[in-house]
């Protein structure tokens, strides 16, 4: 591959993006009801057709996915919602066993679906038509196939050149109804960017903070986040004080439901704004592939889950590549904590609670965090660099 911009072909300067618009809907009554039978004929669907593969598999032990309309005979409501919507059940569905049958580690064979889980939600496809495009916006809302135009809260517009490719709609546990809008567009693949020592950072997952990085920086999880917990723990144990079934036990149930909403609002916040000050000031982020369940699992007392630094890792990842900048992952087993940064000696005898250490080999004195974060930038430039040329140009620039 051609490691300059102007060398590529026309077409290989040209990538695909899917951004999304997320927006805030307010049926009416007649349309969330229209909504509710939506989702009550996608979860119905799914769970026939996984029925019926189980079956089928287990009789002739050849994999088959009956389509969407042999079941509309037997269950007459489905013609009552939208075709493409239950169309999409049956692609859903067969992704699922594609990923599952391609990498059984990474996904789980497909499971039923439940009227108690926690979000409902279905997808419908846009088709172009000679009248115009199936799904698109209006001053007011946005226009779905049987639901007419619902009234939505559209904070941003979408970009002439976006097409719209599909709509998700979804319900939280709270009651709101939202729409995630997915558009296609042709970009051009942005200039790779060659990682230097001096702009390249490492960062560290800490226990105790949010992160540690290579400078010595120490992040946490901002205060009015900790605030909401607490207030979080005091309305839970109100709660448990309330009689179950009553109507003050309700009211409780749904307010806490809200705060729920409003603490994973807060954190993600949070992280899509650090994760975008760390893009835009940094040309690459080495960062320590950490098994956080297993941690949580490990490490007892400890919230490893809570703060979402996994969903931090992918926010950085994505925002780096689509600027050409290098995310890169060094390996969890590297021991970024026990080895000395200044002379490399490694400190076998290091237990997970001592937070500084003298190294014995040349007597310097570390502290644990940003000794981690300083072993895993450097660790990953080194990666970075004995990767061949046309292989760094690639990644860096998908």
């Amino acid at each position: 591959m051609p490691a300059n911009k102007e060398e590529m072909p026309a077409k290989e300067r040209k990538i695909l993006q899917y951004p999304i618009i997320k927006v805030r809907l307010y049926p009416t009554e007649e349309q969330a009801e229209l909504i509710e039978k939506t989702f009550g004929c996608c979860r119905y669907l799914w769970n026939k057709m996984l029925a019926d593969v189980q079956e089928f598999y287990a009789a002739t032990d050849v994999h088959y996915i009956p389509a969407p309309a042999k079941y509309k005979k037997d269950a007459p409501f489905l013609r009552e919602v939208d075709s493409r919507a239950l169309c999409a059940v049956h692609q859903n569905l067969r992704q699922a066993f594609i990923n599952f049958f391609r990498s059984p580690k990474a996904f789980s064979y497909p499971q039923f679906k439940s009227k108690k889980s926690k979000k409902d939600s279905f997808t419908v496809l846009c088709r172009p038509y000679r009248s115009g495009p199936s799904i698109y916006l209006t001053k007011s809302g946005i226009h779905l196939v049987k639901l007419g135009v619902i009234p939505a809260k559209l904070h941003r517009k979408p970009e002439p050149d976006w097409e719209l490719r599909y709509v998700t709609v979804t319900k939280t546990r709270s009651g709101k109804y939202f729409c995630s809008i997915v558009y296609r567009h042709t970009a051009e693949r942005p200039e790779p960017v060659c990682p230097t020592t001096e702009k390249t950072i490492g960062i560290n997952h800490s226990l105790n903070h949010f992160y540690v990085d290579s400078n010595g920086l120490t992040v946490d999880l901002p205060a009015y986040l900790e605030e909401s917990k607490k207030k979080l723990s005091l309305m839970n144990q109100k709660l448990s004080r309330m009689q179950r079934g009553s109507q003050n036990h309700e009211e409780q149930a749904q307010k806490i439901r809200l705060l729920h909403e409003h603490i994973a609002n807060q954190r993600r916040d949070f992280i899509h704004k650090e994760s975008r000050r760390i893009a835009n000031a940094w040309d690459a982020v080495c960062i320590r592939e950490t098994d956080l369940v297993r941690m949580s699992q490990n490490v007892k007392g400890a919230n490893v889950m809570s703060s979402a630094f996994g969903l931090f890792r992918t926010c950085l990842q994505y925002k780096l590549r689509n600027q050409g900048k290098e995310f890169i992952v060094i390996s969890p087993y590297s021991p970024t904590a026990k080895t000395c940064h200044e002379c490399g000696f490694v400190n076998e005898a290091l237990t997970r609670r001592d937070r500084e250490w003298t190294c014995p080999h040349c007597g310097a004195k570390i502290a644990r965090e940003r000794n981690a974060a300083l072993n895993i930038r450097d660790w990953g430039l080194q990666k970075f660099h004995e990767k061949p040329l046309e292989t760094s140009v690639q990644d860096a620039a998908s």
